[in-house]
């Protein structure tokens, strides 16, 4: 594997004293048939291998419960890979191919594991050591992990070499099925050999916080209730059910977003400084801060459900989503950190689907300054763009230029197309694979983290779902709209302060970069 390059003030590659997996692996993709599979689990793979970043002699084995001959696995396989009839492309994707194969059978019955297994040892049988890794990849539900888990352990699991399993998200439904879930999987893998994926962890600008927290004294010192007014992390997405409301119903915007994606970047937003970057030194302190929340007060909740606007149905004229459901599509949540750096600051979760845009950031906005010589100047904000168009921006106040003194916002702005316009930005996936190839376990969620994480959102989503009482009935908002006319109301309630010049950061300025 690739050695990286150590450039003069950059933070080192995290620490790892788990074994790196450079030779004779063998990554299996179960579920290799599902949308997962197709659109992020291979494509992420392919990256890396046209990056030369997999083991060295590396096989990639699909197996799903759909049987296919080799031709249509590598159809499905391939199928989400772009720009795959480029001349830079298309050569290696021809030798990505020749890395893949294909074998179906049940999800619960050992005898198809065995013969997973005996596929898996004769790719093995040509190498030219005894020692063999095995990487397992559950691109499945959730539904069906205790029977993989246990399957792969006792039919699948490499004698002679390191073994690791990697789980997608969702991790239960709540504390007890949480805990239920961790508990079975435990029976069968060691937490050395699990990796659980939450994909935000592997976002460029996620992992970028903790740089821009401490590798910058400027930044650092300001990181604390004394100078931070309130902090937003905000998750919007355009469209909404489009069919798929069966699923969504069941676990809502709180569950699906919220309690893992959101509440992971507040860890690593508040967390204290680690001693190291070592990943059990970076978790410790993620569970530390995420300790010091109690659970989401009912009256620091504010729940939607998009309604039919501009031409687009509501979510209950999907006909997949059960009559009158009330199941919100949009949740603002307000949490607080009872501990010295954080206490009394609000830190507000917004979520949403069928709203205005597609965003994902972190919004920090600053206390007033003085008043004296400036009265009614506009806040400063420290904007963390995670998606789409990667930035950080400051928005402070300058002088316009002149004969007179007037201030005004504009903004000091690290958009990365501008600054690194020929950088490669890899997909979440491909960091994440990566680092369970390396056996780093920084960007993935350690148990007790899981637990904890239950703690604060369970009350909430019992509350929701009728099991403390009368479900609360979700206030309507306009399909495409900025969320329910309320939520003005609900952030000013906790100090957050809009710019009464209508300032807007000017992201549509990198469209055409």
């Amino acid at each position: 594997m690739p050695r990286e390059r150590s450039l003069s003030g950059t933070i080192p590659s995290m620490e790892t004293s788990h074994e790196v997996l450079t030779d004779n692996t063998i990554i299996i993709v179960l579920g290799a048939s599902g949308d997962l599979a197709k659109k992020k689990t291979f494509p992420a793979l392919f990256a890396l291998f046209r990056q030369d970043f997999l083991p060295r002699r590396v096989q990639i084995v699909g197996y799903a419960r759909t049987k296919m001959d080799h031709d249509e696995f590598l159809k499905r396989a391939t199928s989400y890979i772009k720009n795959a009839d480029a001349p830079e492309i298309a050569d290696k994707l021809e030798k990505f191919k020749a890395i893949l194969s294909y074998a179906s059978g049940s999800y619960d019955e050992g005898e198809s594991f065995d013969k997973l297994n005996k596929h898996l040892a004769e790719i093995e049988s040509g190498y030219q050591t005894k020692e063999s890794h095995r990487l397992f990849y559950l691109a499945l539900p959730p539904s069906v992990f205790i029977p993989v888990a246990k399957n792969l352990k006792e039919h699948c699991y490499s004698k002679g070499g390191v073994n690791r399993i990697i789980v997608e998200k969702p991790f239960g439904k709540d504390l007890d099925s949480s805990r239920e879930l961790l508990g079975a999987l435990k029976q069968y893998w060691s937490e050395e050999e699990t990796f659980r994926i939450d994909h935000y962890l592997g976002k460029e600008m996620v992992k970028n916080i903790l740089v821009l927290r401490f590798a910058n004294i400027a930044l650092g010192a300001a990181w604390d209730k004394n100078s931070v007014s309130s902090v937003q992390i905000t998750f919007k997405e355009p469209f909404g059910t489009e069919g798929r409301g069966g699923y969504f119903d069941e676990f809502g915007i709180v569950r699906d977003v919220m309690q893992n994606h959101l509440l992971q970047v507040l860890s690593i937003l508040t967390m204290e400084r680690p001693v190291s970057f070592a990943a059990e030194d970076i978790r410790d302190e993620k569970v530390k801060v995420l300790r010091s929340i109690p659970p989401i007060e009912r009256s620091d909740v504010l729940l939607g459900q998009y309604v039919s606007a501009n031409g687009k149905p509501g979510y209950l004229d999907d006909d997949t989503v059960p009559p009158n459901s009330t199941c919100p599509t949009f949740a603002a949540c307000t949490l607080w950190i009872h501990n010295p750096r954080w206490e009394g600051v609000p830190f507000i979760m917004k979520a949403g689907k069928a709203l205005n845009e597609a965003k994902v950031e972190v919004r920090i906005q600053f206390k007033d300054v003085t008043q004296g010589i400036f009265k009614d100047i506009a806040r400063n904000e420290f904007v963390i763009r995670i998606q789409p168009n990667e930035a950080v921006y400051l928005k402070c106040n300058t002088k316009i230029p002149g004969l007179y003194t007037r201030a005004i916002p504009a903004e000091m702005d690290f958009t990365y197309k501008k600054r690194f316009s020929d950088a490669y930005i890899p997909e979440a996936y491909e960091a994440l694979i990566l680092d369970a190839l390396r056996g780093d376990h920084s960007n993935f969620v350690r148990h007790d983290e899981l637990d904890v994480a239950w703690k604060i959102f369970t009350p909430l989503l019992h509350w929701i779902e009728g099991k403390q009482g009368p479900s609360p009935k979700p206030v309507p908002y306009a399909y495409g709209s900025r969320g329910p006319k309320e939520l003005d109301a609900f952030i000013a309630k906790y100090g957050y302060k809009r710019n009464n010049d209508a300032y807007f950061w000017p992201v549509t300025n990198v469209a055409a970069l």
